[in-house]
């Protein structure tokens, strides 16, 4: 018997909360034309309420509850002092439109995290304005349109994409304005060069290159690849979504980039998925760091007065000792466009929030942290791509960054493909790894085990996995039945797009 929903638990009279006395004007409502005098929802009591909600709970799978591995995703574990910091009151209870000099440490913050990006990636300047890793794809690419156009060279229309890049790539290209053309793979996964050299002419403007790329590899001839672009006259947009693999090892800003975003919610812990939030700060190189959107915040030495906290705008910097018991040197923090920035992407500032559990994370693991991160990341995708590269097709059989994709086929088993492999890993307590990316390996398994995860908790996912190719070749059927031991079992999931229902409706009399 199915547990009742909270609709169906409902009767009149019942209450879950009792709202505070008015301490403002009551206003008016809206017309009457714009009201429903009916609209059923339920009246419940309090436990009635919390048990439902924790019911809804119990069926969802997150990262808190058990191993997560989706590639190009970096769904790691999220460390809770990160909520507690982004709590302060001092973030919580302030707003964007307040005066620059009363919140100082909100800005200090935002300031003090461009420049660990900056450190971090090697580039002159940052924005945090950008609220998610597509949207500072976008950014870049219009700064890259910007810069073309204020040197006068129009005809630079053409951005060059490999087939190993991230799906949003082409359709940032396409809303900038600019025409894409795809760059073929070579036998080892890195961008191929003939093919590159071939497209390579006045009329391209730039090229977006993930590195490492969807297929979890380190393209070997990056340094290149930024030098043919750069001969041509073109830019080079580095997709930062898999930073994850390259914290304290490279910069790409060395490697050649002129432009790149971050993935707060990826690279430095903050929780997204399911529709956000995110953060997608961009850095730019000295050829483009005038173009960023902003505002963004700039540090001004100046002297303030220890009694009262003011700044002295009238007192010289130099001149004040720092043995002065009546004033201190310090910083004030404002906020500034850049002299060609395109101009706002976002409102305000950027996702603040975001942008403080970021900041706890670089604060709380330091330079050394953030590098042992990226090598435990990089240890355990080899780790457990060792472990399963014996049972699954492994398409590019080299040493991998932070992840890596397998082909979702078994030996024996030909009608058994990767939706039915992943599927089947829900009985076994795992969420399934990306699948179907990137599109140039067939059947792909996109595997990201994250520095997070323990060797024990990696052995057991590679124990799932064997033994759910042993079943593909003794019972297939099992696998297509998948999943069995969840609330519900395998959905028509084209069909629950394309035929949405949002809301519940009972069940009539006659069908019950």
């Amino acid at each position: 018997m199915s547990e009742p929903i909270i609709y169906e638990l409902g009767a009149p009279g019942r209450r879950a909360a009792h709202l505070p006395e008015l301490d403002v004007p009551q206003a008016d409502l809206p017309p009457a034309s714009l009201l429903r005098e009916e609209i059923d929802l339920p009246e419940v009591s309090e436990v009635d309420l919390i048990r439902h909600f924790t019911r809804l709970s119990r069926m969802n799978y997150g990262v808190d509850v058990g191993f997560y591995p989706l590639g190009s995703c970096t769904m790691k574990y999220n460390p809770k002092v990160n909520e507690e910091a982004a709590r302060l009151p001092g973030f919580v209870f302030t707003h964007p439109y307040q005066p620059e000099e009363s919140v100082q440490g909100n800005l200090q913050l935002m300031y003090e995290l461009q420049e660990f990006l900056k450190a971090l990636s090697g580039f002159e300047a940052v924005s945090l304005q950008p609220a998610a890793g597509a949207h500072g794809e976008l950014t870049g690419i219009l700064m890259i349109r910007a810069y073309h156009l204020s040197r006068g060279d129009k005809k630079r229309k053409i951005i060059l994409i490999p087939d190993s890049a991230h799906g949003t790539n082409p359709a940032s290209t396409t809303m900038a304005g600019f025409e894409m053309v795809e760059l073929k793979s070579d036998e080892r996964g890195n961008v191929d060069l003939d093919d590159l050299r071939a497209h390579l002419n006045e009329n391209v403007a730039g090229m977006m290159l993930t590195n490492p790329n969807t297929l979890g590899l380190f393209d070997e001839n990056v340094v290149e690849i930024c030098h043919l672009v750069h001969k041509a006259g073109g830019l080079m947009y580095g997709d930062g979504a898999n930073f994850n693999a390259l914290m304290g090892i490279a910069k790409p800003a060395e490697l050649g980039f002129d432009v790149m975003h971050f993935n707060l919610h990826k690279t430095f812990s903050t929780p997204h998925g399911g529709g956000g939030p995110g953060s997608g700060p961009v850095g730019a190189s000295h050829l483009l760091a005038d173009f960023l959107p902003g505002p963004i915040v700039v540090a001004e030495k100046c002297v303030f007065d220890l009694l009262t906290g003011e700044r002295c705008g009238d007192i010289d910097y130099e001149s004040v000792d720092e043995e002065d018991e009546k004033y201190v040197r310090g910083a004030y923090y404002k906020l500034e466009m850049p002299p060609q920035s395109i101009g706002r992407v976002k409102s305000f500032y950027g996702h603040f929030n975001v942008m403080i559990k970021a900041y706890t994370y670089i604060r709380m693991l330091g330079a050394q942290g953030l590098l042992e991160s990226s090598l435990a990341a990089v240890l355990n995708a080899n780790y457990l791509q060792s472990l399963l590269k014996e049972i699954y097709p492994l398409p590019y059989d080299r040493p991998c960054m932070h992840e890596f994709v397998l082909e979702g086929k078994i030996e024996g088993a030909p009608e058994v493909r990767a939706l039915d492999i992943s599927k089947r890993l829900i009985d076994y307590g795992f969420h399934p790894p990306t699948n179907y990316f990137p599109l140039i390996v067939p059947e792909a398994l996109m595997i990201e085990p994250t520095e997070t995860e323990s060797k024990s908790t990696l052995d057991q996912f590679a124990e799932a996995m064997r033994k759910i190719a042993q079943e593909a070749r003794e019972n297939p059927q099992l696998l297509h039945d998948a999943p069995v031991t969840t609330p519900v079992g395998r959905l028509d999931e084209v069909r629950a797009a394309r035929q949405l229902i949002l809301r519940w409706q009972p069940e009539s009399k006659e069908s019950s």
